[in-house]
Formats: structure tokens, C-alpha cells, sequence
């Protein structure tokens, strides 16, 4: 799953592919390099993020959509986004799948949204909003928290009459540099969901701090981590960089 932020200040790449003409040559590369899926987000989700209005996170991501589906018919787009009408409009634009960090938390209407759409749903593991998730950290068993989360949001999904889940643990959301190390030694625990896992480590700063670099210097760290994943059960990556990914998936394919 290559990302592709239309933000003006996401963690690594804010203001890299503001522009339709940006969007569209980082999606041309990622697409050329492997990707399966699209992942376009209009609202950066990084900790202390500016909170934007639905009007201009619609405006981010609508346009791009559009030139996507118009530019490259066969392309699957995921909305990454935690509002109903964000997602509703970007399926219509042409977007294939839903994929949300508060698990329909943050926006009571979006389980029944996604429902309506009959769209695959991807839902992710974090506490509190971007704004205060960093003081949200206070887990007895981070692992087994997430698991119950899961357990409780995936009934609720499916009660919605959403058929297609996909899990996503949250690293770096509301959880310590520690905590997420934990969380990806345990992440074979979360199996037993019986669903697709996506693991998004990609240039975070579990990777980062732990080197004593930048984002911009953590892709062997990411592909590191991305072996692990892969060898715990991750089914989808989800990457900045997708020809290292794809190779790391080759790696792993022939261990097998």
C-alpha cells in the first residue's frame, strides 16, 4: 500500500504531492514500483497535527482522486480518512476502500457509511485524536488492549453490515517507542482476529529514535521491521517506499 499525503505537513512527505501534477507523478512511481493499493490522506495524522475543517480535507483529496482514476483507469484507491462524508466523496471520486484511524470512533456515522458504500474497511488502533494521542499512552498490556478494541469495533462493524475487515495495530498512535517494539514482537497475537493485518512502520519514529536519525534516513530501519512484520503475519504493508518494500516481500517469499 504506497501512501500518498496531500498534506502541507504529514511527518515525511508534507507538501511533496500537494499539487494534482506531484500526486500524480509519486503515484505513477509507486504504481510502476509495485503498489497494490493507493493510500491518499488529506489530513495529516502525525501527533499535534493541525486540525483541518471536512471542506478542506474534501478538497485535498477529491481532485486527486479524480485525476487517479482519469489517469490510471486500473488503479486501487484506499481514502485514508476517520470522517463519513470525507469517505463518502471519495468513493464516489472513484476511491475502492476505506481506511480509518479511528476505527469510526471519531465520526459516529462512518460504520454505517461504509456499510452503504460496500466498500472494504480498514481500521485502525489509537486512542484520543492526533491532537492528544501522545498523552494517551497508559496501557497495562498494550497487546492484549488492542486486541479487545478490535474485538469490540469489529462486532460493531460487522453489526453495521460491513463484510470486509482489515486490521491495523496503530503504530506510533497513542502508544510509547517501547510500546510499539512490544506491540510488533506480540503482533502474531492479533491472528487470531482472523483478518488481514496492515502494518504502517514506515519512517516512524519507533525507527528513527531508536537510530538517532531523521525520517528521511530510516528506510533500512524500515525495511528491518518490515521483515519482522512479514514474518508475523502482516498481510499488507503499508510504505513510503515501495520498490524496497516489494523487495523485502520477495525475501520473505522465498524463505517460503
Amino acid at each position: 500500500m504506497g501512501i500518498l499525503n496531500v498534506t502541507p505537513d504529514s511527518f515525511y512527505d508534507g507538501g511533496m504531492n500537494t499539487s494534482i501534477s506531484g500526486a500524480l507523478t509519486k503515484a505513477r512511481q509507486m504504481l510502476a514500483e509495485g503498489a497494490t493499493f493507493i493510500d491518499i490522506g488529506g489530513y495529516s495524522s502525525r501527533p499535534d497535527a493541525t486540525d483541518i475543517s471536512v471542506y478542506e480535507e474534501t478538497d485535498r483529496v477529491v481532485p486527486v482522486i479524480k485525476a487517479l482514476v482519469k489517469e490510471f483507469p486500473d488503479v486501487v484507491i484506499s481514502i485514508d480518512t476517520f470522517r463519513a462524508s470525507v469517505a463518502e466523496k471519495a468513493v464516489q471520486a472513484g476511491a475502492a476502500m476505506v481506511n480509518d484511524i479511528s476505527a469510526g470512533v471519531l465520526d459516529s456515522n462512518m460504520l454505517d457509511t461504509v456499510a452503504s458504500l460496500g466498500v472494504p474497511y480498514c481500521m485502525m488502533h489509537m486512542r484520543g485524536t492526533p491532537q492528544t494521542m501522545k498523552t494517551l499512552t497508559d496501557y497495562k498490556d498494550v497487546t492484549i488492549e488492542v486486541l479487545h478494541y478490535f474485538s469490540k469495533r469489529v462486532t460493531a462493524a460487522r453489526q453495521a453490515g460491513i463484510n470486509d475487515i482489515i486490521v491495523d495495530p496503530g503504530f506510533g498512535f497513542a502508544k510509547t517507542t517501547a510500546q510499539n517494539f512490544e506491540l510488533l514482537n506480540n503482533l502474531e497475537l492479533l491472528q487470531s482476529l482472523q483478518l488481514p493485518l496492515v502494518v504502517g512502520v514506515s519512517r516512524k519514529s519507533m525507527i528513527y529514535k531508536i537510530l538517532g536519525v531523521s525520517s528521511q534516513e530510516a528506510l533500512n530501519g524500515t525495511t528491518a521491521l518490515h521483515m519482522i512484520a512479514l514474518e508475523k503475519g502482516a498481510s499488507v504493508l503499508r510504505v513510503h517506499d515501495v520498490k524496497e518494500a516489494l523487495e523485502c516481500i520477495y525475501m520473505y517469499g522465498a524463505l517460503s
